[in-house]
């Protein structure tokens, strides 16, 4: 068996956070997104039942064109297609999340998913206080489990190393890169999988396409430092560019649109989404989306709604994998041109080794799958 990093087992790690914004719980956010689902067709509503479904977002509302809107498409999904009835409420600010969180038990939800890292901690104690309720977690686990609370994590490394082989088969310059909000769990991981596939690709092809923005070993790149600025991911991609880079990954949330900017700007560059489907979410950028690594939190919310509603809610860890279709590489749409059938065709044997156990993808953020 090859092995490209070390899986470890996380329970209260893993997570994309961004900060948050308090406001009154609502039925529906004060933009409603865009569905994510690669579903066209709407379904058709289900009559009402007796269950309340509740979210508390991290930053950037839940219109943020990444994992507040993913996670928050998966609660809208159970209200159509179950029939629950649905409460939300935004943060902006850290000191929101335990207001949020408490409103939403005074509500009376039968479910409250908080999505982030940064809510780990409220999560746990609004859970500590309050056992008859049940909570969920995206992108994270709690530091000591209850009996009310699961864990939805994703091991993202999977489809980024895919996302990596593809970039170094793609690049012109011979270099590619990638790039953090902050050095959370969440975001690192999908940066050990992507230049764990450039290596890949080098190793298969006897190149040497470098792989520049992180270091695996040292666990150290670059790092914007915020989720928002959406300026700060324009600038650091075009540092990214002016060091040799035509691919760029941006594991930023929605300063993720700062790098698909300046691939705006500049010929022959191109970026690869994180979370969601870049070439949905950014229709005005579609020329310059190569790819996507997807975390379908959207299923994992709604699969999670569904079981508490039956009565079934388990505190189990729900990891996503490819083998589950919890994450998944996006097509490449208008640039599918770009990508070799020979690239095409290793991508898929990849992907097959990768689901049958035959490939680890390893990093010391993801989550043992047992």
């Amino acid at each position: 068996m090859k092995k490209f990093a070390k899986i470890a087992a996380i329970g209260a790690a893993a997570a994309l956070t961004l900060a948050g914004c308090g406001t009154a719980p609502d039925e529906t956010p004060s933009k409603s997104p865009e569905a994510t689902s690669t579903d066209s067709a709407e379904p058709t509503p289900t009559d009402k039942v007796d269950f309340l479904g509740c979210m508390v977002s991290d930053f950037g509302g839940f219109d943020d064109k990444s994992f507040n809107e993913t996670s928050y498409n998966g609660l809208k999904r159970a209200e159509t297609e179950l029939g629950i009835t649905m409460k939300v409420a935004e943060s902006t600010d850290a000191s929101d999340y335990p207001v949020n969180i408490n409103a939403m038990v005074q509500e009376g939800c039968d479910i409250i998913v908080n999505v982030g890292f940064g809510l780990a901690d409220d999560t746990l104690d609004a859970a500590i206080k309050n056992p008859d309720t049940n909570f969920a977690l995206v992108d994270s686990g709690v530091s000591e489990p209850q009996d009310n609370v699961k864990a939805l994590l994703f091991n993202t490394q999977e489809a980024a190393f895919l996302a990596g082989y593809v970039a170094a088969g793609v690049t012109k310059t011979g270099t590619v890169a990638t790039f953090g909000g902050m050095a959370f769990p969440s975001v690192t991981i999908f940066m050990d999988g992507f230049v764990d596939g450039v290596a890949a690709y080098n190793e298969a092809n006897g190149t040497d396409v470098k792989a520049i923005g992180w270091d695996k070993e040292t666990q150290k790149g670059s790092m914007t430092e915020t989720f928002d600025e959406i300026g700060a991911g324009k600038t650091m991609s075009e540092d990214l560019i002016n060091q040799g880079a035509d691919i760029i990954m941006p594991v930023a949330g929605p300063v993720g649109a700062g790098a698909l900017a300046a691939a705006s700007e500049k010929e022959g560059i191109y970026v690869i989404g994180v979370d969601s489907d870049f070439f949905v979410e950014h229709p005005q950028y579609q020329d310059y989306v190569l790819t996507s690594v997807m975390k379908a939190m959207d299923l994992a919310v709604f699969e999670t709604v569904q079981s508490a509603m039956k009565g079934e809610f388990s505190a189990e860890t729900y990891v996503g994998t490819l083998a589950n279709g919890g994450v998944a590489l996006a097509e490449f749409h208008n640039l599918d041109s770009l990508v070799s059938d020979d690239v095409k065709k290793d991508v898929e044997d990849l992907k097959a080794k990768i689901i049958s156990g035959e490939l680890v993808i390893e990093s010391p953020s993801a989550t043992e799958v047992n």
